[in-house]
């Protein structure tokens, strides 16, 4: 399986009072195409900084990030982007919310109208297409986010812990929604999250970093199969694999980690 993003040695510093922060030191990752990886470890490992230079949000110090082989310059729309707040406009309904990313494109109104609607449809919110957001549950409203990234066609999505201001329920409903429409559609996606469960239950493979600097501190490879489902969650291998993050991120030794 081809290469979809790439991080080659990167390292990012910001400057702070007295000296220079470092966030990030000598990143190397590949993800593949189609594959679904999660990054998981402790506050200020760098985690969303990373995921900013795969957008095209953040330019690293030094090292390269490339999707399909071609360095990241800045935003581009086959990179799809989902952070924790929603970001919806409140005045627009959903149908309007999810067609907006499309205002920018060559479509004609018809097509932008259709693509709109099997978005909406994929994340389940096909009853409400015409309802504002406020009238819509927290969950809801990521899911509209999520089809407003969808709708665009991109080939990677990139998500920051879109479900970390979401209640324990309607998490784990929306972790099974991402990985329903995942399995239709077949995009990189590259997830950050604090949560190991939420880690191991999404991803092929897990990377969990280690902090000051922020690094690769192991990458756990989840040999369980797709579709992921509640029995896979309750089973003993699942416990185990979790087991391995969780000790991978909490415990790790701060000479050697």
């Amino acid at each position: 399986m081809s290469t979809k993003i790439s991080f080659r040695d990167v390292h990012k510093s910001f400057p702070v009072k007295g000296g220079m922060f470092t966030a990030l030191q000598g990143v190397s990752l590949d993800i593949a195409d189609e594959e679904f990886v999660t990054v998981v470890g402790p506050s200020g490992c760098g985690k969303s900084t990373l995921l900013g230079m795969a957008a095209g949000l953040v330019e690293p110090t030094a090292g390269d990030v490339l999707v399909d082989g071609s360095p990241v310059t800045g935003p581009g729309p086959e990179r799809g982007v989902i952070f924790q707040q929603y970001a919806l406009f409140p005045w627009l309904t959903v149908r309007r919310n999810v067609e907006f990313g499309l205002k920018l494109t060559s479509l004609s109104a018809a097509e932008c109208r259709h693509r709109a609607e099997r978005a909406i449809d994929l994340v389940g919110l096909a009853d409400f297409a015409d309802a504002l957001p406020k009238t819509l549950s927290g969950g809801m409203k990521q899911r509209c986010a999520i089809a407003r990234a969808y709708a665009v066609d991109p080939q990677v999505l990139l998500m920051d812990e879109p479900f970390g201001a979401l209640d324990a329920l309607t998490r784990v409903q929306l972790q099974e929604q991402l990985l329903r429409t995942w399995s239709q559609e077949r995009r990189t996606v590259m997830f950050i999250t604090h949560d190991v469960d939420e880690a191991v239950f999404l991803a092929r493979r897990v990377v969990v970093m280690a902090a000051r600097p922020g690094r690769i501190h192991t990458i756990v490879d989840v040999g369980l199969p797709y579709p992921r489902t509640e029995e896979i969650r309750l089973s003993p291998e699942f416990g185990r694999i979790r087991n391995d993050v969780w000790h991978a991120v909490y415990h790790q030794d701060a000479l050697t980690a």
